[in-house]
């Protein structure tokens, strides 16, 4: 596996690559639902190339850009032994050479929804510096997880709206054995902490069952769901939305996103699960 650091040396590297290349942008500290995203990205094309990159503009002024979990020799590691061809991993002042960039991307209404309205300008972070990510590696697929699906959606329409030159692959979301969808962040939870996460996953499986026992009504999905969810976390929010505009449903006329977030303690989590149309 090649380590760059600078755009130059990547963008000349991607384009000298076996195709199709895929890309898996991430954050670093890596865990089982980053590796199957490689391991999708192995099996649709002929070379993976793979970021870590902990990008400030996607964190409020409040969040956890300082302490955000940072471990590259242990990733690096983990990429290297799933096959990854290219890791670029730069630096902020690489990415950013001149400040935080005056120029930005954003997908106006979308990126003001779920995780958008307690996390302003949080989804105008992501789009600018994935866009940057694209035009530096220059893949053939991009390799999302599940989990973020409100990023999944966004960065789909970015793709689209702007003819970017490439496919977009989102991934299934992988869970511990007990239901908690893996995220970078779960290290920061106390062992009680960890208990009281379950909150997330327990209210969408409530939903889904629901749901399958024959529950229509938006309304009664949701108020089932946050009766599971207890009081042991704080809910951020729990909606049923379209899983491409994300905005409010009032019916099931089609496949839906039930999403989930809260903060268990002060870590904010979130999960999701489909509904098919009904």
């Amino acid at each position: 596996m090649k380590i760059i650091h600078t755009v130059e040396e990547m963008r000349a590297a991607c384009r000298a690559a076996r195709r199709p290349l895929g890309l898996v942008p991430t954050m670093g500290a890596l865990h089982q639902g980053h590796l199957s995203l490689v391991r999708m990205a192995r099996a649709r094309c002929e070379a993976v190339s793979a970021s870590i990159f902990v990008n400030p503009t996607q964190f409020g002024p409040n969040e956890d850009f300082a302490k955000y979990p940072r471990s590259f020799e242990r990733d690096r590691q983990m990429l290297e032994d799933e096959g990854v061809d290219l890791l670029f991993a730069p630096s902020v002042a690489e990415m950013y050479p001149e400040g935080i960039s005056i120029t930005t991307v954003t997908v106006n209404g979308m990126s003001e929804r779920l995780c958008g309205r307690s996390r302003p300008g949080h989804f105008q972070g992501v789009t600018t510096v994935v866009a940057k990510l694209f035009h530096v590696c220059v893949p053939d697929l991009a390799f999302f997880g599940q989990k973020d699906a409100a990023q999944v959606a966004i960065i789909r329409r970015m793709v689209r709206d702007l003819d970017f030159p490439l496919g977009i692959v989102p991934c299934p979301i992988v869970r511990e054995p007990d239901g908690l969808a893996m995220s970078s962040r779960n290290s920061y939870l106390s062992p009680q902490q960890r208990k009281d996460s379950l909150a997330l996953s327990r209210s969408l499986t409530e939903m889904n069952r629901r749901f399958e026992d024959g529950e229509r009504s938006v309304q009664k999905l949701i108020a089932a769901g946050a009766k599971a969810f207890g009081e042991a976390a704080r809910l951020d929010y729990l909606e049923i939305v379209d899983p491409d505009s994300l905005e409010a449903i009032d019916k099931f006329d089609r496949p839906v996103l039930a999403a989930v977030a809260a903060f268990v303690g002060n870590v904010r989590l979130i999960d999701n699960i489909l509904l098919p149309a009904g």
